[in-house]
């Protein structure tokens, strides 16, 4: 059958969600390296959110394939301990909202939600001057900076392996322009409202996209490492790496059944009029 458009795309994934529920269960990341962890399973994904760092871990596709990769292994670098999202505070009055790691600071967390179709998950960092809000949905799930620490900033971060590794077939698509651009070419500025970046791999149908619902003036930055993305809302690439987000703001991290800009264009249109 042939799609027509994105509006249809969306109704027919939207529509097959309906008759799945979400599910909020407790365990471990084994792949992570075994911290304990939320497990929230979707239609379109299976979140593993990690419950000491308050960050995921896993993000796994309906085919199985992990797009974050974390490993907590001290010295890993790029091939584990720093993958995730948002890992948000880095040095920043701690460091907090990242997979638990040999430098990432305990947070607390509470269930506040828990239905068929929303489950809230909250984490109040260890010095209480960080609050980060976790909302799972059917098609997606948002991190909100509900407090920030006063004098200090933060960024939003996707660190990951797009379709499962690094590898010379990935991609990306960003709301700057409609080119598709090779997975080395990094990106320096503002991206144009609304914010978002997508990542994919030629040898998946699908793609992740990371939306920021508010747009802003800030740097928006992407370069890439040889066994992961670093992609930043809020951060800057320069000699000092910098942060400049400092308010509340909401960010979507999920998966879009196309590999098409138009379609993707269309689908994080239709996420931010819901």
């Amino acid at each position: 059958m042939v799609l027509k458009n994105i509006s249809i795309l969306c109704l027919i994934l939207f529509s097959s969600c309906s008759f799945q529920k979400l599910q909020l269960t407790h365990g471990i990341d084994k792949s992570a390296g075994g911290g304990p962890a939320y497990i929230i399973t979707t239609p379109s994904a299976t979140y593993y959110l990690e419950k000491e760092g308050g960050g995921l871990s896993s993000m796994i596709d309906t085919d199985g394939v992990d797009w974050i990769g974390f490993h907590n292994k001290k010295g890993s670098a790029h091939k584990g301990e720093y993958r995730g999202f948002p890992n948000a505070v880095h040095k920043q009055d701690g460091s907090y909202f990242h997979a638990m790691n040999a430098k990432t600071d305990f947070s607390s967390s509470v269930v506040t939600i828990k239905t068929d179709e929303h489950i809230r998950i909250t984490f109040t960092s260890e010095n209480k001057n960080w609050v980060g809000q976790w909302d799972f949905y059917e098609n997606r799930c948002d991190f909100t900076m509900k407090k920030i620490s006063k004098g200090y900033n933060y960024w939003v971060l996707y660190e990951g392996v797009p379709g499962g590794e690094m590898s010379s077939s990935d991609f990306w698509y960003s709301s700057a322009d409609k080119n598709r651009h090779s997975i080395e070419e990094p990106f320096k500025g503002d991206l144009p409202g609304p914010e978002w970046m997508a990542f994919g791999d030629s040898n998946s149908s699908r793609m992740i996209y990371i939306l920021h619902h508010e747009d802003d003036k800030f740097p928006d930055n992407y370069v890439s490492r040889p066994d992961m993305t670093v992609f930043g809302f809020g951060r800057q690439n320069a000699e000092k790496t910098t942060k400049h987000l400092n308010t509340v703001q909401t960010f979507s991290i999920g998966f879009m059944e196309s590999s098409k800009y138009s379609e993707i264009k269309e689908c994080i249109s239709t996420i931010l009029k819901n």
